[in-house]
C-alpha cells in the first residue's frame, strides 16, 4: 500500500472589520452583528467624534493582529454640523453615516421613510415597531425586526440620497459582512 504525504491547506486569516462609532446604540448594534455573522469585528467606541483621526485609528489597530484585507468603517450620525466633512478626510475608511441618526437604519427594516426627520421623531417612529426600544439598548423585538427586514432595509437605504435627511449607508457594512461570511 502506497503512502501519501498529507499537505495541509493554507489557512488564511479572516479580515478584521474595525468599526469606529460614537455611541451606545451603535455599539449594541455592531455587537449584534458580530454575534450574527461570527466574524472578527472590532468595535472601537469614540464618544468625541470630532477627535477621530488617522493617527487615532492607527493607534487602535496596533492592539490587534491585522491582515492586508482588513476594513475600516466609521459609523456616525450626521446630526452634528461638520462631522461629514471631518470623516471624509480619513482615507481608506468606509463611511457608515446616518442622517439624522442610527435609528433611521432600524426604521428602514420595518418601513419606508422619505420625509425629513430629527432624532427624536426618528426614535418615536421606530418605537411604533418596537415599543420597548430605548436608545442604547436593543431587545428581542429589535433583533426580530433586523432579521426579518434586513434585505428590505438595504434596498430602502440605497434609494435614499446621502447625506440628505433621511439617509444612511449602514448597509455597506452588512454587505461587506455577508461577502466575507460567504468566503
Amino acid at each position: 500500500m502506497a503512502r501519501y504525504n498529507r499537505t495541509s491547506k493554507e489557512k488564511r486569516m479572516r479580515p478584521n472589520f474595525f468599526v469606529f462609532c460614537e455611541g451606545e446604540t451603535e455599539v449594541a448594534y455592531v455587537t449584534h452583528l458580530r454575534t450574527k455573522y461570527r466574524l472578527p469585528i472590532q468595535i472601537i467606541p469614540k464618544k468625541s467624534d470630532s477627535n477621530i483621526s488617522c493617527r487615532y485609528i492607527d493607534n487602535c489597530k496596533k492592539e490587534y493582529v491585522t491582515t492586508d484585507r482588513d476594513r475600516t468603517f466609521l459609523m456616525y450620525d450626521l446630526d452634528v454640523a461638520g462631522i461629514l466633512e471631518h470623516l471624509k478626510c480619513i482615507p481608506e475608511a468606509t463611511l457608515l453615516v446616518s442622517n439624522p441618526c442610527i435609528e433611521l437604519w432600524f426604521l428602514l427594516h420595518c418601513a419606508d421613510c422619505t420625509a425629513e426627520l430629527n432624532q427624536n421623531s426618528c426614535v418615536k417612529k421606530y418605537q411604533t415597531f418596537s415599543e420597548h426600544y430605548v436608545k442604547g439598548k436593543l431587545n428581542i423585538k429589535d433583533f426580530v425586526n433586523f432579521a426579518e427586514g434586513e434585505n428590505q432595509a438595504i434596498e430602502r437605504a440605497k434609494r435614499l440620497t446621502t447625506p440628505r435627511n433621511p439617509s444612511t449607508t449602514v448597509h455597506k457594512l452588512i454587505e461587506a459582512l455577508r461577502e466575507s461570511h460567504n468566503e
